[in-house]
């Protein structure tokens, strides 16, 4: 200051006169105030330890919210981020405004399709055998387990296409009513057929002697008044409750089956006992028929004198038949045990 500008006290106390004008900056901008420090080294020191335990305290008071942020807000990767929903709720009112149940129609009627579906699955059983989906009707109708077929109770009119490898096949309690010779063509692994409950009344007489495998023919409860030419290898035969005739089996029908073990021919219309029998038969059911008569060498052959063979055939059934076994004492004697029926 110069010499003839008359001291303050304020400037002689080292201070700043309050009624002076304040010093600006640009703009009309004050100087920021200057930070009082301590001058003492300890203070300063001590000053600086509590600055710097107050921004960690502060730091501290703020991670929570942090943290929240940090849990609401979704990770890298994931498809479907995390919806707040806050206070929202929805009020059945505003169920209107969601989903417009008007524009449903009424259901559809499928009843016309339904039946022209099953008149194409009935008219897939007449596919010729040459066509390659020649096993897809019969397992689409019946039931194909590996190399089993069952179509038991299917309502078939006709033995249906089988695939090649069928081995066993249950047809039972259909409508089947003939069977052709082409039924069973190339089957060449078929062991069993069961037929039981149909209403067959002939048969091919090539139908089965092509079958070199089969084992098992059961055709119970039909109407078969013959029967046709049976392949060599067959075991089981089973024609119980037809109307089977005599005069329907061939002469030595049986005895080429070297085989055969079990025969049940019950519940027929047989006159007489069919022979030759094979020697390798162990059961022989002919109860309930018509027979009245039989031969000497029924059973056993004197002449060859093969009736030691005969021990293994320990079961047969005349009960049910107008025949009297006691007039036929010479006709047992190779046998293990008597036949079962009428004495007196």
């Amino acid at each position: 200051p110069s010499s003839s500008e008359p001291l303050s006290p304020w400037k002689l106390q080292g201070q700043t006169d309050p009624k002076a004008p304040k010093r600006m900056y640009g703009n009309g901008i004050q100087p920021f105030p200057f930070l009082f420090l301590p001058q003492n080294p300890m203070r300063l020191l001590a000053f600086l330890s509590l600055l710097a335990l107050v921004l960690h305290e502060a730091g501290t008071a703020s991670l929570p919210g942090e943290r929240k942020r940090e849990e609401q807000s979704p990770t890298e990767g994931d498809t479907y981020p995390f919806l707040h929903m806050g206070n929202y709720a929805l009020n059945l009112e505003d169920y209107s405004e969601v989903i417009d149940l008007s524009s449903y129609e009424e259901p559809a009627d499928y009843g016309d399709q339904i039946s022209e579906v099953e008149r194409h699955s009935q008219l897939s059983f007449h596919l010729p055998y040459n066509t390659s989906l020649s096993g897809l009707p019969t397992c689409l109708v019946c039931v194909c387990l590996g190399s089993s077929v069952y179509c038991d109770d299917a309502d078939l009119e006709n033995i249906p296409p089988l695939p090649r490898m069928t081995t066993y096949l249950y047809a039972r309690f259909n409508h089947i009513s003939h069977i052709q010779a082409r039924d069973f063509k190339g089957l060449t692994k078929l062991k069993r057929i069961d037929l039981s409950s149909n209403s067959i009344s002939s048969i091919h007489n090539d139908a089965f002697c092509l079958l070199p495998a089969l084992q098992d023919l059961i055709l119970p409860e039909n109407q078969l008044a013959a029967l046709p030419v049976l392949p060599s290898g067959i075991e089981f035969l089973d024609v119980r409750l037809n109307r089977l005739q005599s005069s329907g089996i061939q002469p030595e029908a049986f005895v080429a089956l070297e085989k055969l073990q079990f025969l049940y021919l019950a519940d027929n219309l047989l006159d007489s006992i069919p022979g030759p029998l094979p020697l390798s038969l162990r059961s022989l059911h002919l109860q309930n028929n018509m027979i009245k008569t039989m031969e000497r060498d029924t059973f056993c052959d004197t002449r060859e004198h093969r009736h030691e063979h005969r021990r293994q055939l320990e079961d047969i059934r005349l009960d049910g038949n107008p025949i009297n076994l006691s007039l036929f004492p010479e006709a047992y004697f190779c046998l293990p045990r008597l036949p079962v029926g009428r004495f007196t």
